[in-house]
């Protein structure tokens, strides 16, 4: 009898409407010619948006560690802004360092010294979790840094 009352209760819940949840739209962002999406937002997921920065080289011509984290944080943060983050949007970031050729070790004061002046100040005082590792090398010849970073922004 217990068997039966289960079945029937479960034949009444399939048959009540279900609310219908949108489903997320996916919005890749780069260039045409490349494999690679610089930024893929993912809207509509539990009351949130999320989007995923593809990893940002520093340029060789930009100098040492440092000064190639704040260009490639530059860079990084424009493709987020482009589809509607921020700095502070940010909630995770991988950091992957070559050794600075003139001191045969990564520069990860330097590197600190170029993230700095993004995360944790008076303007954005938003930290983001993240890792910081030592490569033997980056796909962009010279450079010393590459950085790529994932964002949440609440609907409100």
């Amino acid at each position: 009898m217990k068997f039966m009352g289960l079945t029937a209760l479960a034949v009444v819940s399939l048959s009540l409407p279900m609310a219908t949840a949108a489903a997320p739209t996916i919005t890749r962002v780069g260039p045409e010619a490349s494999p690679i999406s610089g930024v893929v937002v993912v809207k509509d997921v539990g009351g949130a948006d999320f989007a995923y920065a593809s990893g940002v080289p520093g340029p060789a011509s930009a100098g040492d560690t440092k000064a190639q984290t704040v260009v490639s944080l530059t860079k990084l943060l424009d493709g987020l802004k482009a589809q509607g983050f921020g700095a502070g949007d940010v909630v995770m970031m991988r950091v992957y360092l070559v050794a600075d050729p003139a001191t045969g070790k990564m520069d990860f004061p330097g590197m600190m010294a170029g993230f700095k002046q993004f995360f944790g100040t008076a303007d954005q005082p938003n930290k983001p979790s993240r890792t910081t590792v030592q490569v033997a090398g980056l796909a962009s010849p010279g450079s010393l840094v590459e950085i790529e970073a994932q964002a949440v922004k609440p609907h409100m």
